[in-house]
């Protein structure tokens, strides 16, 4: 078993969450609730959505630091390295994530998904 699938697992274990779905995206794989962005795996180990009133906090845990993708910072997410990340630490973190996540607005279905059911 590879480290991204390693990581990948303890996600699952920390979720537990019927309601989760998967997908392959900043390299890793992402886990979403309710098509949202939830938390994920990467390079530089455990991606979580945070919100941006949260990310000053979980950026001062250990471990934590901010997400950047092509030299800009994006506001919200907070990478955490799995060494320093117990299971229980990674519970608080999706439980973290979890509540963001739920305070947002219900998606509506895509555009494109729409276009090609025609």
């Amino acid at each position: 078993m590879t480290e991204k699938d390693q990581l990948a697992d303890r996600l699952r274990r920390a979720l537990a969450d019927p309601r989760v779905t998967e997908k392959k995206m900043f390299g890793g794989i992402c886990f979403l609730r309710q098509d949202h962005m939830l938390c994920g795996t990467g390079k530089q180990g455990f991606l979580l959505r945070v919100g941006k009133d949260q990310e000053a906090d979980a950026l001062s845990r250990p471990g934590a630091s901010p997400m950047e993708m092509g030299g800009r910072r994006m506001q919200g997410f907070v990478w955490v390295d799995p060494g320093r990340c117990s299971e229980r630490d990674l519970q608080d973190w999706v439980a973290l994530a979890g509540r963001f996540v739920a305070s947002l607005p219900t998606k509506s279905p895509r555009k494109k998904a729409a276009a090609r059911s025609r």
